[in-house]
């Protein structure tokens, strides 16, 4: 039976980054589709209890620092803990990851969305600036003209809005993202089965689950 994993993603989550790389690598060792669903955790964090960073307690901002350090040295992942441009805005890169998505299809959303991620966590850019996004789009072998005219297209904006809601209804929520990259074996686990699996998770939101729609599917969450 083919497998599909749903790719709920924070475009300025250090988490997200960090376990981009190993979602692909499960997808493809398992054979199962990807679909990124870059939504907005700003509106996911109040509806599901958590925080945004600044408004969390110093010991908490404390603790996501050095658990950032701690990923970073066992993954060997490059990162910047504390990069110039985070958090970058999201106002032109989610459409346009959104955009490709829905025109282009998975492979090349996948890419920008991960590009954007390495921008503001590994080469201190900010991805919120339209010469910046247009310079990433290129590097992933995108026509940066059409895909910026694309993206500025406001079906995307409201597009991300339903998309955002849908997953507040499917119970995509904020938590421990050290907790989540820790069980990150429960997406494989989902793969290597046609049923769904434990919450679990690589850096971003994901769902796996079959193509059969089986209901209460894998689930993994990231945050800022």
């Amino acid at each position: 039976m083919a497998l599909h994993i749903d790719y709920y993603a924070s475009l300025n989550s250090p988490w997200t980054h960090l376990g981009a790389a190993r979602i692909e690598a499960l997808a493809t060792k398992h054979g199962a589709s990807l679909r990124i669903w870059p939504v907005d955790f700003g509106a996911i964090f109040p509806a599901s209890g958590g925080l945004p960073l600044p408004k969390r307690a110093p010991q908490r901002q404390a603790y996501r620092l050095m658990e950032l350090r701690r990923w970073r040295d066992l993954l060997g992942v490059p990162i910047n803990i504390e990069p110039k441009h985070f958090p970058a805005s999201e106002a032109l890169t989610a459409p346009c990851v959104i955009a490709l998505r829905e025109t282009e299809g998975d492979a090349p959303a996948i890419r920008l969305a991960h590009r954007v991620l390495r921008a503001v966590w590994q080469d201190e850019l900010d991805p919120g600036d339209r010469a910046t996004l247009a310079r990433l789009i290129a590097e992933v072998g995108l026509d940066a003209d059409v895909v910026m005219r694309l993206g500025a297209e406001p079906r995307w904006s409201e597009r991300r809005v339903a998309d955002t809601q849908a997953a507040r209804g499917n119970d995509v929520t904020s938590g421990d993202p050290g907790r989540r990259l820790r069980r990150g074996a429960g997406v494989a686990w989902s793969a290597r089965s046609s049923r769904p699996g434990p919450r679990a998770g690589a850096g971003g939101s994901a769902r796996g689950r079959a193509a059969t729609r089986v209901p209460e599917p894998c689930r993994a969450t990231s945050q800022p």
